[in-house]
């Protein structure tokens, strides 16, 4: 939505779809802003991660702790699915390939 042609702000003959410049003070308040709000949703991930991960409940906790346990979680369920599709295929059952891979590999796996 641009301003009508009439319309010149403040007399000074600029275009008027300009936006006013911020002020330095401005700028460093956006910033700090910003920074606040990128660490806000950095402290509400690792929160919704000691939801999920059991052992991290309630805990007071470091953020490496968290990667950590998280990453261990992982690899267990990782482990744990690669033995019910073992179970499944050595009971004769198959498992659809689309199903099987999911594009997970466990760490031995890579290359």
């Amino acid at each position: 939505m641009s301003a009508s042609p009439n319309n010149t702000g403040d007399g000074a003959g600029g275009n008027a779809d300009e936006k006013p410049r911020l002020t330095e003070e401005e700028k460093k308040q956006n910033h700090i802003a910003s920074e606040q709000k990128r660490r806000q949703a950095i402290r509400e991930g690792f929160d919704r991660l000691t939801e999920l991960v059991p052992g991290l409940e309630g805990q007071g906790r470091s953020e490496g702790l968290v990667l950590k346990r998280t990453v261990d979680y992982m690899r267990q369920q990782l482990d744990e699915r690669e033995a019910m599709i073992g179970q499944i295929e050595g009971a004769g059952g198959q498992v659809d390939p689309k199903l099987k891979d999911q594009g997970f590999k466990h760490p031995s796996q890579r290359r």
